[in-house]
């Protein structure tokens, strides 16, 4: 079962980058892209994935916003939070938020692909991933 992939960064550059670390994995479908957050809950809403990468600071809404929107959808996504903000402030709210995951930008493919591939081996098929 693929799994459909939301990137939210208003960083080009590093969607990019993202974009080639997802297509060396297998069963993971970059389904859209968001560069702000007021387009990241709209996207997610029409494109139901089952994870969202989301960057914490972007413009019109930030990532913990966004994330909190995200959950009141009716299949919300897992959320791993992508960040140079390596804060323990932002770490505890996104695990209020209930992310799957907090990633340093800085370190995101060793960090990132340990978590895709559990997630990827353990969707069931036909589950969401939460």
């Amino acid at each position: 079962m693929t799994t459909k992939v939301l990137l939210v960064d208003d960083n080009q550059t590093f969607i990019s980058s993202l974009r080639l670390f997802l297509g060396m994995l297998p069963d993971m479908e970059v389904v859209g892209e968001a560069h702000n957050g007021l387009e990241a809950v709209n996207l997610a809403g029409r494109l139901q994935p089952d994870l969202a990468l989301l960057d914490i600071a972007m413009p019109e809404m930030n990532g913990l916003e966004v994330a909190r929107r995200l959950q009141s959808l009716p299949r919300p996504p897992n959320i791993v939070f992508l960040s140079i903000h390596d804060d323990e402030d932002y770490r505890t709210a996104a695990s209020s938020l209930g992310a799957t995951a907090y990633v340093s930008k800085a370190d995101f493919v060793t960090e990132l692909f340990p978590i895709m591939t559990r997630m990827a081996g353990d969707k069931p098929e036909g589950a969401r991933l939460n």
